[in-house]
Parts: structure tokens; C-alpha cells; sequence
């Protein structure tokens, strides 16, 4: 008699791995794995503030997928019986009672509640010094003019996810943001009434949570789309890098992305990850249990928004009182119009400037080296000016804790800051393009004489000299690469008219690179042989 025994059952793992690996995915993740050991990424610090984006957004979505099980995105009225007991029996709603079991009755949910709000402030400010690095450096320009837009559409939805979950805990603070919400809006002609109710489900504070909630779990996936469409865009374009030996447009000179990048990459997430913890877990952030549920009848005095929405608010705090005025029938109100547009136009500007510098410049080619910022003034300027405007701004939505921790009038602070936004960001213009073409200045003598040794020697006739030591190859690689533009040249059409957007187009270029210091070639440099004559002291013929 004979048995026949069947096979054992595979687990589930092995036919997984099996899966992964023998079939087509399988085929698919081993090339893709081939392709990136043969990729190398440039090292440099400014990369790895991808990784801090990346470390706050597992940090989100891990505290956050957990906190969504025990919230209650409901504005109904409930009585408080939990664990803080100097609330005990007060009437709150269902999100403000529900945050508080999550702090108070939850292990570890504070910590999560901390950890997540850490991150959410970490995210935007990850996400800002990407676009300044980008921005400084000429990053943005072709091929990676649609990363740009993708970066800065990521920060606009950082900043939408943040502000929604600013109000979901529904305490005292966030109530007195979200009245301040309303009133911008209800500010707004023509359409703000209709807004506001459609915002807030009818009267403040109507159904704000049930609204908001939505709006915050939409806004992190669409953060990570935009993540993802722009890694994606940067593995099509590969890696942009500075100036260095062997270095060109074609040629990328780095380490291999796998393993090397990677596991740099993964220390550095992890670390931040480990970071953010441990001041989730010593410094408390956003303590609800202080300001006490929200109430449409009460305002939290000395009110702050999160850091990143704060210039919106000193946009508003700037405007003067009296700007309003009639017409068809309604009530025109500046102070509300007039920071919606300023800002608007602010965000519009920092969006579309690197197609607004093709424009000027005409210059279509691909650039895969990044510049220096010293190499490009205006663009620098313009840089400084965007961040002393917004700087402004921002420090103008503390205006009345200025005024009352330096003893000082609300109206001198509120002046100062007004003169300060027109007049700041020009000279912040004027000033980082000298100090951009002293800096230009100081390469170029390093380039022609070599750096100084403090050696002084005396040569045969008498006459004393300093030794000047000459330039590496890589540092003169560095210094002599910059990008030579020239203004734009234009020429008459065939009727041998120019137009007046193509003058101004042309005054602009002039504007941008007519006021330079031209870049000089190295074989005016000094060489090795140079600096060698020049230290040894020849004998008189």
C-alpha cells in the first residue's frame, strides 16, 4: 500500500517573497534596484532637509492614523467626566472632550498628541528652507521649474493641514482663531456671506469640526501626491549639484544612491524621527486643558496663531483703521482686502518666478550646476527682500506682545512695522547685492593673487613681499565656474517696431545683469608656477 503525502502549505511570507521576486513586480523592483546602484546622488547638508520633510510626515501619519480611532469630529454638547478633574462636569463639545480622553485617559496619547503636533510645526519649516535652498542655489530653473511648483504647492497644503488641525481640539485658542476666520471672510464682498455659511455650516461656530475634519485628513494625502510626483520628476531629471572638479551639466559626481545615500538618508530620518519624540515626550504643545473648551461668547486673551500662519495675521494688524468705504450698495471693507491681495500677490510671485526669470533672461537651457548665490546678486536680493517682507509680516502677528514686554505703545510697534514692510525689503535689496559683488570682488582676487599666507619675504632688491599661496584645483574649479549672462537682447519685429511689453521686458534683463562683475577665465588665474616664482627670490643677473 503506498501513501501518498501532500505537500505542505506554504506560508504566507514565502509565497509573498516568491511573488516579489519570480514575477513581474518581481522583475520590475530588481531593475529598478539595478538602475539605482548605478545612480550616484551629490552629497551636500541642503539635502537633507528632504529627510526632515520625510521624518515629519511618518511622524503624522503614524501618530495621526492611531489619534483618528479615539477623535470625535462632532460640535455636539456633551458633559465632561474624565480624567482632569478641574473640568470635571463642565459642558463640552464631543472633539474637545474626546482630545481630552486622548490626552488624559489614553496610555501614551498625549505623547502621541505631542508628537504630532511637533511635526505638524517641523513640516513647514522643513519645507520652506527646501524652497529658499532651491530658490538661492537657481534650482528651480529648466528642467526642474515643475518641481519648484510642486514644492510650493506641498507647502500650501502643509500649511491647510496644519491650520484644519489647529481648530479640531475645539478649545478656547482655536476658537478665537476660527472667530477671527469668519470675520475675514464674512469681510469679503459679494460672495462672504454666502461663504461663511458654507464654511461654517450656518452661524458661528455651526458645524466648523465636521467641516474641517475632511479638509485635514484630504490635505496630508494630497501633500504626499505632490512628494511623490516630485521625486518622481527628480529620478526622471536626476540630481542637480554645485560646482566642482570633474562636475558638469552631464556629468554627476557623488555617492551610489544604494547603499550609500540610502542608508545616510535613513539615519538622518530616523534621528529626526528620535528627536521629535523626545520633545514630544519634555516639552508640552498645545495644552487645551488650560484654555478650556470653546465658547462663541468668549475670546483667549493674548491669542497666537501657529508660527507658519502667522504673517497672515500681521498682514491683517497692518492695515490702517478707516480703510472702507460704499459703493453699489455694499460696504468695501480694505482691511480686509487689501492683506487678501498683498498676500495673495506675495504667494503668486514666489510661485511664478522662475517662469517670470526664463521670461527675462531667455535663457532656455538645462541647467544641472547650481549657482552660488553671490554669482546671481539681484536674484539673491530679491531672495533677501521676499524674507524680510515676510519676516515683517510675521513679526507684526505679535505686534501686542512686542508692545507689552518691551513696554511699549501698540501704535509706535504697529507704525514701525508698517515702514518697515515698505521700506525693509528695498533695502534689503540694495544691501545683499553689494555684499553679493564684494563677495564677487573677493573670489576673483583669490583667483588673480592666491590667498594670503602672512609670509613676508625680502627679495634681492631690497623690496618686501607677501607669499600668497596658490588656489587648489577644485577650489579654482569653484570659483571660475559661474554663469556668464548677458541682458537679454532684443530685436524689432518685421515691421521693425518694438513693442512696449518687449522694452520692458528688456529694461528688466538690464535691471537683472546689466550691474555685474564678469567672471574671468582660468588661464588668468594663478597657477601653482605662479605662486612658486613668487616664493623664491631670484638672484640679480
Amino acid at each position: 500500500m503506498t501513501t501518498t503525502l501532500r505537500p505542505a502549505r506554504r506560508s504566507f511570507s514565502d509565497r509573498l517573497a516568491d511573488r516579489l521576486t519570480q514575477g513581474r513586480t518581481g522583475r520590475q523592483l530588481t531593475g529598478l534596484v539595478t538602475e539605482l546602484q548605478g545612480r550616484v546622488l551629490p552629497l551636500h547638508w541642503s539635502n537633507m532637509f528632504g529627510v526632515v520633510s520625510a521624518a515629519c510626515l511618518v511622524i503624522l501619519f503614524l501618530s495621526g492614523g492611531v489619534l483618528m480611532f479615539f477623535y470625535s469630529p462632532s460640535s455636539d454638547l456633551v458633559t465632561y467626566h474624565g480624567g482632569y478633574a478641574a473640568l470635571d462636569g463642565a459642558t463640552v463639545s464631543k472633539a474637545f472632550g474626546s482630545t481630552m480622553a486622548i490626552s488624559f485617559d489614553l496610555p501614551g496619547g498625549l505623547l502621541l498628541r505631542q508628537a504630532h503636533h511637533w511635526a505638524a510645526l517641523l513640516l513647514p519649516a522643513s519645507i520652506i528652507v527646501q524652497l529658499l535652498v532651491t530658490f538661492f542655489t537657481g534650482g528651480f530653473r529648466t528642467p526642474r521649474r515643475a518641481s519648484w511648483v510642486l514644492l510650493f504647492l506641498a507647502l500650501i497644503a502643509a500649511l491647510v493641514a496644519g491650520w484644519s488641525g489647529y481648530a479640531l481640539p475645539d478649545d478656547l485658542l482655536s476658537g478665537t482663531g476660527l472667530r477671527i476666520v469668519q470675520g475675514i471672510v464674512l469681510g469679503i464682498p459679494l460672495i462672504g456671506t454666502w461663504a461663511s455659511a458654507l464654511l461654517f455650516g450656518g452661524q458661528f461656530p455651526g458645524q466648523i469640526i465636521q467641516n474641517l475634519y475632511p479638509i485635514h485628513l484630504i490635505a496630508p494625502i494630497a501633500l504626499v501626491v505632490l512628494i511623490a510626483l516630485r521625486i518622481r520628476l527628480a529620478y526622471r531629471n536626476g540630481p542637480a549639484q554645485f560646482a566642482g572638479e570633474g562636475r558638469d551639466e552631464n556629468t554627476v559626481i557623488g555617492v551610489p544612491v544604494l547603499p550609500s545615500a540610502a542608508a545616510r538618508g535613513a539615519g538622518v530620518l530616523f534621528i529626526v524621527m528620535g528627536l521629535i519624540l523626545v520633545i514630544a515626550s519634555a516639552f508640552t504643545v498645545s495644552p487645551i486643558w488650560l484654555y478650556g473648551p470653546s465658547s462663541p461668547g468668549d475670546a483667549s486673551a493674548g491669542s497666537q496663531p501657529d508660527w507658519y500662519t502667522g504673517f497672515l495675521d500681521g498682514a491683517l494688524r497692518l492695515v490702517p483703521p478707516g480703510w472702507e468705504f460704499v459703493w453699489l450698495g455694499r460696504t468695501w471693507t480694505l482691511a480686509i482686502l487689501v492683506p487678501l491681495v498683498v498676500v495673495g500677490v506675495y504667494l503668486a510671485a514666489a510661485l511664478l518666478y522662475p517662469f517670470l526669470e526664463q521670461w527675462l533672461t531667455g535663457d532656455r537651457r538645462e541647467h544641472n550646476i547650481l549657482d552660488r548665490p553671490r554669482n546671481a546678486p539681484t536674484r539673491t536680493g530679491i531672495g533677501v527682500a521676499g524674507i524680510v517682507f515676510y519676516g515683517v509680516l510675521w513679526g507684526a502677528a505679535s505686534s501686542d506682545l512686542i508692545a507689552t514686554q518691551f513696554r511699549l505703545t501698540l501704535e509706535s510697534v504697529i507704525r514701525f512695522d508698517q515702514i518697515a514692510l515698505v521700506a525693509g525689503p528695498v533695502i534689503a535689496l540694495v544691501i545683499a547685492r553689494r555684499v553679493c559683488f564684494a563677495l564677487q570682488e573677493k573670489d576673483r582676487e583669490i583667483l588673480l593673487h592666491g590667498f594670503e599666507t602672512g609670509r613676508i619675504v625680502r627679495l634681492p632688491g631690497g623690496e618686501y613681499t607677501e607669499i600668497h599661496q596658490p588656489v587648489s584645483e577644485h577650489e579654482k574649479w569653484r570659483l571660475v565656474n559661474t554663469s556668464d549672462y548677458e541682458p537679454l537682447q532684443v530685436r524689432p519685429d518685421r515691421r521693425g517696431h518694438l513693442g512696449g511689453v518687449t522694452r520692458a521686458r528688456a529694461a528688466l534683463s538690464r535691471l537683472f545683469f546689466e550691474d555685474r562683475i564678469a567672471p574671468i577665465p582660468s588661464t588668468e588665474t594663478l597657477g601653482e608656477h605662479d605662486a612658486l616664482a613668487l616664493s623664491v627670490p631670484q638672484r640679480p643677473e
